[in-house]
């Protein structure tokens, strides 16, 4: 008969695995939307090996392209969907993690587009001196859909927050003393 604790150890130091592995990976998608390259890179071990389709190399070289492509674009937003982690031994996973990639650009005429694509990240993950990272990448497209945009919420609402890039982002300035009239007089 299995000895509970045993078995609950087990699962205790599987449920941590599995939260620092899904911290890795949304660590990656919040580097790819804020163009944060250290972000990005704390996702990956430093010998990690990515293959996003359009390239496949090391860590660094992955991070300088992704944030090079992505630059040229209005702004981009990643969507994690159903995460599968399997765990294989107390230091390595697997994993499959669906996702939606919206993406802002303009075309050669200079007319806004929206782009988007999904697929899915086939990983493995391996937990070195106490930190769990993807070890290997490969990104798998199942769709793509390219079409005309409208940015007609932003024109028509110009106090609307929006996201911004480069440490620029609401969520990394946390600057709260620039509060719109409708806070202040809720809030006096």
């Amino acid at each position: 008969m299995a000895d509970p604790e045993t078995d609950l150890g087990r699962e205790i130091r599987d449920l941590a695995a599995r939260r620092d592995i899904s911290d890795a990976v949304q660590r990656y998608m919040r580097g790819l939307d804020r163009l944060d390259r250290d972000t990005l890179l704390s996702a990956f071990h430093p010998d990690a090996f990515v293959d996003c389709g359009l390239m496949a190399g090391n860590r660094e070289d992955f991070a300088d392209f992704a944030i090079d492509l992505l630059s040229d674009m209005e702004g981009t937003h990643h969507f994690l969907g159903q995460v599968r982690i399997e765990m294989k031994s107390a230091t390595s996973a697997s994993g499959e993690c669906y996702f939606q990639a919206f993406h802002d650009v303009r075309d050669e005429t200079g007319q806004i587009r929206d782009v988007i694509v999904a697929g899915r990240y086939v990983d493995e993950y391996s937990c070195e001196n106490g930190q769990w990272r993807i070890m290997r990448r490969r990104l798998i497209t199942d769709w793509v859909t390219d079409q005309p945009g409208s940015r007609v919420f932003f024109a028509e609402n110009p106090a609307a927050p929006r996201g911004g890039r480069r440490g620029e982002d609401f969520s990394e300035t946390r600057d709260w003393s620039v509060l719109s009239q409708q806070e202040e007089d809720q809030f006096s």
